[in-house]
């Protein structure tokens, strides 16, 4: 008898589904970015906050891009990177016009890093899980 392994997310979730947690997570950043005078951070530097609160998006963003858990590609994690860069500097601009913030290249390069380091995580994952049939 052979047991085939099947993706977290099944044939018939919806699109619906694996983009709304991404657009949700997505409004959350937002929102954040429209607090005029947010707290500080204990180094001083918000380039963590960044590459953290970028981590979540990411993780979202390639198991939208998936369809679940199991299938992170390479093309997947490449394409996650692009989305959070793309959404870093839109969110740069956001702050733009949100007095008393700023714009600051090194945010979006956070923001990068962390969509980035999250899609290689789930891909890895996938490979470990591969190897060790889990």
């Amino acid at each position: 008898m052979s047991v085939t392994k099947t993706s977290s997310v099944s044939p018939q979730t919806s699109a619906a589904a694996l983009w709304l947690p991404v657009a949700g997570y997505m409004a959350f950043i937002f929102a954040l970015s429209s607090i005029a005078h947010p707290p500080a951070m204990p180094d001083g530097s918000d380039k963590i906050g960044h590459t953290l609160l970028y981590a979540g998006l990411g993780v979202l963003v390639a198991r939208a891009l998936a369809r679940g858990w199991q299938r992170v590609t390479l093309g997947v994690v490449l394409a996650t990177a692009v989305f959070a860069a793309v959404y870093g500097v839109s969110d740069e601009v956001h702050q733009y016009f949100n007095p008393p913030r700023n714009v600051e290249a090194l945010d979006v390069l956070a923001d990068t890093i962390g969509g980035s380091l999250a899609a290689i995580a789930l891909y890895a994952w996938g490979i470990i899980r591969a190897r060790n049939g889990l």
